[in-house]
């Protein structure tokens, strides 16, 4: 059963819905949305783990913390998370 967001005929009118998906779970709802054909929305993962962005189904994809977690995960640690996406 796809799921579809219908906008406004009007460009003005239109709202632009981004989804961003952040860390592995994140990620796996960012999946199952794509997977279920949610559709009229841009979906966007974000992640320090390098193969998890490889595996997402997303079209858009930011590695987080890049030199901090040498393309790892976080270990679900937050201060490394939060570290990693204030990484310049």
């Amino acid at each position: 059963m796809a799921i579809s967001i219908e906008f406004a005929d009007d460009a003005e009118l239109q709202a632009r819905i981004k989804v961003v998906g952040v860390g592995g779970s994140g990620g796996n709802a960012l999946n199952t949305m794509i997977q279920g054909g949610l559709e009229g929305v841009e979906f966007i993962a974000a992640n320090t783990d390098a193969q998890a962005l490889d595996r997402s189904l997303a079209p858009v994809k930011i590695q987080l913390g890049p030199n901090l977690t040498r393309g790892l995960g976080a270990g679900g640690n937050p201060d490394v998370g939060r570290k990693a996406a204030l990484e310049d």
